[in-house]
């Protein structure tokens, strides 16, 4: 029999995030040139633009020439120029902060105090996913967790558990926290900003939610872990993880020392989240303020840790550029935004859109975005693009169906729970590949707590929507 030559076809690959935006920008200046234009009257309300219910009119149409599609991306960076000012000095200080290694230090330091005394060692998963949860939660700590899978997998066996509780200290830890954040200037900081909201406002109900998503997520580790530890076989890597010729630890156990200057740019890490508590609940800051708070922080620790002025300047630099591909996606984002305002059809499209849920009482609204933004977020898994491609529709959306913009904001900040199963998510992908978990045997583990942690998210947004929760 002869044997086959046929070419396997080739898996597909989800485009580049870019490309997606970019064929959304060609969509709607084409759907601009059929869609009819229409306005809705506006108001100012404490110094922001108010869409009113009810004045929605038709205009005679205006056509955009095709050169908007090269015009608006640069219209796009004029009109999100702070917001995208605010992620260079972000992305370039945080890589100052993690080019010092006190992050990474102070995990170690914990994980060594807990696992060397046995009367402790219950409390490692827990403690561990705090920590993490708390780094996702302040500071949006994401694609740094990989890394940390090379330590916490091969601690996760020694104790008895398995790998699956090796990558969900650091990645469902950080997942927790980024998901259900009270700070995290990439979700709820860029989200806020662009919806109009004083940023980091609705702080007290977001601590509420960060307990409540860490805990969730936090018991149902320990709960498996401990089925792991009386019967390993019941793993479902549990032939994987024998076939593990030795520990991956690069470190091989060793746990560094305190020094005197770990203890100094931890100590000034610490200070500089007091002051960013302080500023946002006693002097308002905003963007500008929080920036430089950011900016300082990281220069403080950078000379503090004896990095040197190149040495820190070239970490600036490396974490900017990290934050090229979403600022790009952010101008893109507002370049839909432009299209779709200058076309006069935006407001045609909120009309369509609070006819098709104002029929919905406010909870199912609140539902209703929720899982939209969860259908968005397979395809654009940064949660900084989504931010920049829904929030100038999801925001005055939420005015006409008579939603705060907080609880809409809210909404799209809880669909990152799924995140972690999301194969066109390079962290969830990056993390299984250096723990050597196939995607398949992760979704089918993680899939049921992905459900835990929807119907969690629905029942979350229940009051929010009864308080009417402010501001706006």
């Amino acid at each position: 029999m002869a044997e086959s030559t046929a070419t396997p076809k080739p898996r597909f690959r989800m485009p580049h995030t870019l490309v997606i935006v970019g064929s959304l920008i060609v969509l709607v200046l084409a759907l601009s040139w059929v869609i009819p234009s229409g306005t809705y009257e506006r108001i100012d309300k404490d110094g922001r633009m108010v869409t009113v219910p009810g004045t929605y009119q038709q205009v005679e149409k205006l056509l955009l020439g095709p050169q908007w599609l090269l015009t608006s991306p640069l219209k796009g960076f004029l009109d999100g120029a702070l917001i995208i000012a605010f992620l260079f000095v972000i992305g370039g200080a945080f890589a100052i902060v993690q080019e010092t290694g006190s992050i990474d230090f102070a995990i170690r330091r914990v994980t060594a105090a807990l696992t060397h005394h046995p009367a402790l060692e219950k409390l490692t998963i827990p403690v561990l996913m705090v920590i993490f949860s708390l780094a996702g939660s302040v500071f949006g700590m994401a694609e740094e967790t990989i890394p940390f899978v090379l330590i916490f997998v091969p601690l996760a066996i020694s104790l008895g558990y398995d790998s699956i509780v090796g990558i969900s200290i650091p990645f469902l830890g950080a997942a927790a926290g980024f998901a259900a954040a009270f700070f995290n200037p990439f979700t709820v900081g860029v989200a806020q900003g662009l919806s109009g909201l004083p940023l980091y406002s609705g702080l007290g109900y977001r601590v509420i939610t960060w307990f409540v998503g860490t805990t969730v997520i936090v018991a149902w580790v320990m709960i498996y872990a401990a089925k792991i530890k009386k019967n390993p076989k019941a793993s479902p890597v549990y032939e994987l993880d024998r076939a593990r010729e030795k520990p991956d630890d690069p470190h091989d156990g060793a746990v560094p020392a305190w020094t005197k200057r770990h203890a100094a740019v931890l100590s000034i890490f610490a200070i500089c989240m007091g002051l960013l508590v302080w500023g946002i609940l006693r002097k308002q800051w905003f963007i500008e303020e929080i920036g430089a708070l950011f900016l300082a922080m990281g220069l403080v620790m950078g000379v503090v840790a004896g990095l040197g002025s190149s040495r820190i300047a070239s970490a600036f630099v490396a974490g900017a550029k990290d934050m090229v591909t979403v600022v790009m996606i952010i101008a893109c984002g507002r370049a839909l935004l432009i299209i779709a305002r200058e076309g006069q059809v935006l407001d045609t499209i909120l009309y369509a859109s609070s006819q098709a849920i104002s029929g919905l009482p406010t909870v199912a609204a609140a539902w209703l975005m929720f899982l939209v933004q969860s259908g968005i977020n397979f395809f654009i898994h940064s949660g900084t693009a989504q931010a920049a491609l829904t929030m100038p529709i999801m925001a005055p959306l939420a005015d006409l169906v008579g939603l705060t913009r907080q609880t809409m904001v809210y909404a799209f900040q809880l669909c990152e729970f799924i995140n972690p199963i999301l194969p066109t998510s390079a962290v969830t992908m990056g993390v299984l590949g250096m723990a050597r978990i196939p995607w398949e045997t992760w979704a089918r583990w993680f899939f049921p707590l992905m459900l835990v942690l929807m119907g969690l998210s629905l029942l979350l947004l229940i009051p929010p929507v009864l308080m009417h929760w402010g501001p706006f």
